[in-house]
């Protein structure tokens, strides 16, 4: 009761990199809120999923195993969630803002009446003073996410309604294991007690999916353009200093607009999120849009004919100029200097 939840997603036998990070953070807010922190697991063949999960400092995991339940399917996802909630009655639920996600979790919300924060970049504890009605509301859950096209930062609460839910994209966490000898418990539902024949009225026939071929949310070093780059040629640029010092090359939303870059390269709120150790921003202004998906980064070098670019604010070090000027300058001391 009164505990915080999270619905982990599984594919191939692995739990998603967004779900452990959801662990992370939701082991932070129980911690806060002096609760537990418990997760579900739905699918086929989950034996020995407990020692993925677990180490995240996980109370309790429950795990709704049958084989009708894998692929994903919206309906027999939604029942069990929204039963098991309805038993257990907890006070946050959290969910990766993946595709999954965004289909489970309006379901669920819907049938709990509970409402539904999507893509939030924060979440933390704090209290609420209602003025109007002389209210107080202790330990609520702030959901913080960019709105009105990331001109703004909006914090939603929820206090009257439970469970309070969010999600949130995949690398906005960071996810860390709490320990290895983490020893939680494992309760394993009956799927029938859950289900419907109904449910089960849509089958996965066949699944073609496709690996991307870009690794760019776990690269040490990204280059990323912007549209100040000035076209793909330019942008070809990017890719060939890439080459050189082993790095991954980003773009922003205007540069993938502009079509200088492929839409798996984005970064920033409407892309993936990303930590390298070193980001080189090519041309970026620095919107809040783009920085939201970046600026975690261990250092920042920015290039920009603006030196008034909000981009700056967030460098370590900045470069004024033409990237057709630095960057073969960059590319020429870098070959001249490394053995």
């Amino acid at each position: 009761m009164n505990n915080v939840f999270v619905y982990c997603e599984i594919e191939e036998g692995q739990v998603a990199d967004v779900s452990l990070e959801l662990l992370t953070k939701g082991r932070k807010l129980a911690d806060d809120l002096k609760c537990e922190l418990e997760a579900i697991v739905i699918g086929a063949d989950l034996k020995g999923v407990e020692k993925q999960i677990m180490p995240y400092g996980v109370d309790t995991i429950w795990i709704a195993s049958d084989k009708r339940l894998y692929p994903y399917t919206t309906l027999p996802h939604t029942s069990i969630i929204v039963k098991l909630f309805g038993e257990e009655k907890p006070q946050i639920a959290l969910m990766g803002a993946t595709s999954i996600g965004r289909d489970l979790g309006p379901r669920v919300s819907s049938a709990l009446h509970s409402g539904l924060t999507a893509d939030c970049t924060s979440l933390i504890i704090g209290d609420h003073e209602d003025k109007k009605n002389n209210k107080v509301y202790k330990d609520l859950l702030y959901q913080i996410r960019p709105a009105f096209g990331g001109n703004i930062v909006a914090t939603i609460i929820n206090p009257d309604c439970r469970p309070q839910m969010a999600t949130v994209r995949e690398g906005v966490m960071k996810k860390e294991i709490r320990s290895e000898a983490y020893k939680g418990k494992v309760k394993q539902l009956d799927v029938e007690k859950y289900v419907s024949a109904e449910d089960f009225v849509v089958k996965v026939i066949e699944r073609h999916m496709e690996a991307s071929k870009v690794n760019i949310k776990n690269a040490g070093i990204i280059i990323a353009g912007g549209y100040g780059v000035g076209s793909k040629e330019n942008f070809d640029k990017l890719y060939e200093l890439a080459d050189v010092i082993g790095a991954e090359v980003g773009a922003s939303r205007a540069a993938v607009d502009a079509g200088y870059a492929s839409h798996e390269r984005q970064i920033g709120q409407t892309g993936v999120t990303v930590r390298p150790k070193l980001y080189i921003a090519c041309g970026i202004s620095g919107q809040i849009q783009h920085t939201a998906g970046m600026e975690e980064s261990s250092m920042v070098i920015a290039i920009n004919t603006d030196k008034n670019a909000p981009i700056n604010n967030f460098a370590d070090y900045i470069i004024t100029g033409d990237i057709a000027d630095v960057i073969p300058k960059m590319i020429k001391q870098y070959k001249e200097n490394t053995k």
